[in-house]
């Protein structure tokens, strides 16, 4: 990991270390977010403001007059929903995300993630048209979102790929958790301008068209702004364009092609690819080789788990039942969507801070013994002080709840709601980041789906007991960081799979000081991979590395000191 202070980033260190044909290159300190990657990491995260708006979105239509009459059932007090409809119209999206991200990993691998984001925000244009169009069938506002779960879901797998295969490690992580920061982002807006509309105009079609056309604000903007910015450096490489490889490194980091920086990150990138499989397989037969390939079963599943338990933090439990405590102090349910994910959305910017300067397996620790304690505290006073007949009869407690809710919000919004999307990013090989991040991706949409449409049936016979059982997921959650993953703060994405190829005991990850890049590729040959390689993969060169002779390299210590 890298030295660095304030807005630069040194390698002075390196430097001191460095001999032979590393004693050449140009060691000046870099700016540690340059316009491009600032540029990068806005534009590329409005695939989470996509996101976050489509699943914000749905909670206060099902609260309009207008949707509720063309698309509800009729009973004896009203309009309403039953469970299994509204279970059906909110989560058929987290079905067609679910598929969306299986899909999109072999797309990515074959067309590239740039064109990639651009053809799913299609898709996510086409799911919307079909949901404006619906007049008083609810099935198509439920296909609407499947198409547009397609696309979303896609999204949410190629995203962070881009990002992770682009930033430099130093504010990767940071940039990685933008992603979240526009879903949290993309979800306030919706609640925003639900609550705009539920105003304005409660009546009318309006009410709900409107919420839904402006999601091509972002849809369209991404799919056409990503095409200004240039394929991954790692995608390039591993078809041949070096060249465009070391362009996209240069732009990003800010630096010159002979910089110490450049040089050690293609130099990672190659002997990375030299040490995978080239060699064509089938669909099947690819991800039959990924689950054989060194360790990569482990991180599969550690991937999926990581998901899973994202979502069994209870954080939409949370926006679920948020309406009932609310409505102890007399506050409707739209306002309280707006409380909530404002607290959601400005307290992720602290989350930023916390990936590059206290890393991902403290943070998300103590996110999870941070979410336990409101869970149980929650969940007690919900069950045991709580009337949930006429909860404004009992506002001591629904205050104690509401303050415990954003004390939550405000530790998953800073852990485990953006660092998970981090963790994910980094912790597979180039050769098998799709299709493994699709596996993990697809767990969290599977999860999301179940807790969306079982939330109503269970919470109908145990209340907020309910609670209990997110204060438990939360705990194994944690345990799970703690003896499985590895710490990635500041790493470079081939030192990191080496970590777990080499199996090096999580909780001493931290420490780990990586070999040079050389040494990195024999111990994934060691692994079982060097049957594997193709002799003629190119080996990154420049005029600046024709003239510095060969020697040695010492290992790239890449610890950021703050």
């Amino acid at each position: 990991m890298l030295f660095g202070s304030g807005n630069h980033v040194t390698f002075d260190h390196v430097k001191r270390d460095s001999w032979g044909k590393d004693a050449n290159l140009d060691y000046s300190p870099l700016k540690r977010v340059t316009g491009r990657s600032f540029g990068m990491g806005l534009l590329v995260s409005m695939g989470g403001l996509v996101f976050g708006y489509d699943t914000g979105q749905i909670s206060g239509f099902l609260e309009m007059p207008d949707f509720m009459r063309r698309f509800g059932e009729l009973g004896p007090d009203g309009y309403y929903f039953s469970p299994v409809r509204s279970g059906l119209i909110v989560g058929l999206l987290s079905i067609g995300t679910l598929i969306g991200a299986l899909i999109a990993a072999p797309v990515a691998d074959r067309i590239g993630r740039r064109l990639s984001v651009s053809l799913w925000c299609i898709v996510t244009s086409v799911g919307f048209v079909i949901q404006i169009a619906a007049q008083t069938s609810y099935i198509q506002i439920v296909i609407g979102r499947l198409v547009a779960g397609f696309g979303v879901g896609a999204l949410s797998l190629i995203v962070p790929m881009y990002q992770a295969e682009t930033a430099p490690p130093w504010i990767r992580g940071s940039l990685v958790c933008t992603y979240q920061l526009f879903i949290t982002l993309g979800i306030f807006l919706a609640a925003v301008f639900n609550l705009g509309v539920y105003r304005g105009v409660p009546e009318s079609s309006a009410s709900w068209r409107i919420v839904l056309g402006l999601g091509w604000i972002w849809t369209i903007g991404l799919g056409i702004g990503i095409l200004a910015f240039p394929e991954t450096p790692r995608f390039n490489y591993r078809h041949g364009r070096i060249d465009e490889a070391r362009k996209t490194l240069m732009r990003v980091y800010g630096a010159p092609a002979h910089h110490w920086a450049i040089h050690t990150q293609m130099e990672e990138i190659e002997s990375k690819l030299r040490a995978e499989s080239t060699v064509p397989t089938s669909f099947v037969g690819g991800y039959v080789e990924m689950f054989k390939a060194p360790r990569m079963s482990y991180r599969i599943f550690l991937g999926i788990a990581l998901q899973m338990f994202q979502q069994l933090t209870g954080a939409n439990y949370f926006f679920y039942y948020g309406t009932t405590i609310f409505r102890s102090v007399q506050i409707s349910s739209f306002t309280t969507q707006v409380i909530l994910n404002v607290i959601n959305f400005s307290v992720t910017f602290i989350g930023l801070y916390l990936v590059e300067h206290y890393g991902r397996r403290l943070s998300l620790v103590v996110g999870s013994i941070w979410m336990f304690v409101c869970f149980i505290i929650f969940a007690s006073v919900g069950h045991f002080l709580l009337d949930l007949e006429d909860p404004t009869s009992t506002p001591t407690a629904g205050i104690v709840m509401i303050v415990f809710a954003c004390i939550f919000v405000l530790g998953y919004a800073t852990t485990w709601g953006p660092m998970v999307w981090t963790l994910i990013a980094e912790i597979y090989p180039s050769k098998y980041r799709a299709r493994a991040m699709a596996l993990a991706t697809a767990s969290n949409w599977t999860w999301n789906f179940l807790i969306a449409f079982f939330t109503g049936f269970i919470t109908n016979e145990i209340d907020f007991l309910y609670g209990y059982v997110f204060a438990g997921t939360n705990l194994v959650g944690g345990l799970i960081v703690y003896f499985f993953c590895m710490e990635g703060q500041g790493r470079t994405l081939e030192e990191i799979d080496t970590m777990y190829v080499q199996r090096v005991d999580p909780r001493k990850s931290p420490n780990w000081v990586p070999p040079p890049p050389e040494e990195m590729a024999r111990i994934r040959r060691e692994a079982g991979t060097a049957d594997d390689v193709v002799d003629d993969v190119p080996t990154p060169s420049s005029e600046d590395d024709s003239n510095i002779s060969s020697g040695n390299k010492p290992g790239n210590n890449h610890r950021e000191n703050v």
